[in-house]
């Protein structure tokens, strides 16, 4: 939140106008699973939690203009608009998609990126993520995908005529070669009876809603999709012109020119 926070002031201070907008992801099987184990009602819970995040920004002084809070009503509003304008395009479809799923990371991984290992605190043997090392677990279910796989040469053909898109150079590297390597269609919704915590996928009430697809909506929401006035759009700041992301999850946040 500090470096976006000083990239905004640092555009006012030229003169420009500058919109920050920042606030927490609270769907997802993640926190499904911690309200569980805390005893709380999953409301409840984001509840406190958010209320947490937004007491760090006004203590670190942080000049935000927008603090969303992805449960809420037009959100859910702005996502369902949103995946009905991909499934109206041809971009999604269904599929029987089978994996190894870390709930931590919110991602599935294939074979080639998980590994056996012996937990040293309790002596079990798990599957975990190579990458990050939370545990995965087998799943096998049908749901709904994005065809992300279709984005693949123009996206490399938009990294070619913008190098400075992702930086630093390191990680647009990085990028170019996850993209290079070959774009897999993405599973971007879950059954209802395993992920119930979530935005229902809006023709079909048994599935809910991936939370990466969910999450990265929001920078649509603050900028009133889809209810904006035509021609109007940048008043509320879309396109955006920059988009601060940990490192550590560049890879699971898709590298596309609408969503930085």
């Amino acid at each position: 939140m500090v470096l976006a926070d000083i990239l905004k002031r640092w555009e006012v201070l030229r003169g420009k106008q500058a919109i920050l907008s920042t606030g927490t992801d609270e769907h997802g099987m993640k926190i499904q699973r911690a309200a569980s184990k805390a005893g709380m009602d999953l409301r409840s819970f984001c509840d406190k939690n958010y209320k947490a995040f937004e007491l760090l920004a006004k203590r670190a002084n942080v000049d935000c203009d927008y603090f969303i809070r992805t449960s809420n009503s037009d959100h859910r509003s702005a996502v369902q608009h949103f995946w009905m304008m991909l499934k109206e395009r041809g971009y999604i479809y269904t599929s029987k998609h089978e994996g190894w799923y870390a709930v931590s990371d919110e991602t599935f991984y294939p074979q080639s990126a998980v590994q056996l290992i012996l937990d040293p605190p309790t002596g079990r043997k798990m599957m975990t993520s190579i990458e990050t090392g939370k545990e995965v677990e087998w799943a096998s279910e049908l749901n709904y995908h994005f065809r992300l796989s279709a984005f693949r040469d123009r996206l490399l053909e938009y990294y070619r005529l913008n190098p400075w898109f992702v930086y630093p150079p390191t990680r647009m590297r990085d990028v170019i070669q996850a993209v290079t390597s070959g774009l897999e269609d993405l599973s971007v919704s879950r059954p209802v009876e395993r992920l119930s915590w979530g935005i229902r996928v809006p023709d079909d009430d048994s599935q809910t809603i991936y939370v990466w697809l969910d999450a990265l909506i929001n920078y649509l929401t603050v900028a009133h999709y889809p209810f904006q006035v035509p021609g109007e759009e940048e008043r509320h700041g879309w396109p955006a012109d920059c988009h601060v992301v940990g490192k550590d999850i560049v890879r699971l946040v898709p590298p596309a020119p609408q969503l930085t």
